[in-house]
């Protein structure tokens, strides 16, 4: 059985969002100043060796924008060489590949992929999907990249209404400049007493 990770660049107030996407969003590449090659490596051990994709839609044609015309960078020939599970409507028009679309019924296509025999499957970008993926219990891990900024406004980790969660902390890793990569595993529904 795969295992399914979230990987996701957060800011201290939960904003996923780092492009503007045609919404006007202000904050275009807000990581950008903390990029180091420390950070680059972590990045790296974060995903593995070799590792598939789970994509929304609109990650997916984000990337496939930009991670096809870019080469000889450890992290771009790892992403152009994994296969692209995309959650879409038009399977038919998915020109950065290897990719399929995951099916009609996201919960089952998410559930067949994973008893596939390949390597561990990411979810990176793609907020529609990090709730759901919890909510039915197919995530296995979740690993924040947390950058020391407010950003106020754009798309959040989770959505709101996401059935509550406990994670087990697994470790944490600093950048130089202050970026926290931070691993939990998924231990399942959130219990109050």
């Amino acid at each position: 059985m795969r295992t399914l990770k979230i990987i996701e660049h957060v800011s201290l107030d939960g904003v996923i969002q780092n492009s503007a996407d045609g919404d006007g969003f202000p904050y275009s590449d807000w990581t950008g100043a903390y990029r180091t090659p420390a950070g680059a490596e972590m990045m790296l051990s974060a995903h593995g060796d070799r590792f598939d994709l789970l994509l929304g839609r609109r990650t997916y044609d984000i990337f496939a924008g930009f991670w096809p015309t870019v080469s000889g960078i450890p992290m771009a020939d790892r992403l152009n060489a994994a296969k692209k599970y995309v959650v879409t409507h038009r399977p038919d028009d998915l020109g950065w590949g290897p990719a399929e679309g995951v099916g009609p019924d996201l919960v089952e296509g998410v559930r067949r992929i994973k008893a596939e025999d390949g390597p561990g499957l990411v979810v990176t970008g793609s907020s529609t999907l990090t709730s759901v993926l919890l909510e039915h219990g197919l995530a296995d891990e979740v690993v924040l990249v947390v950058y020391p900024v407010l950003v106020g406004t754009g798309k959040r980790l989770f959505a709101e209404g996401t059935p509550g969660q406990a994670f087990e902390f697994a470790g944490t890793t600093p950048t130089p400049t202050g970026v926290l990569l931070s691993t939990y595993k998924v231990a399942g529904p959130l219990k109050t007493d």
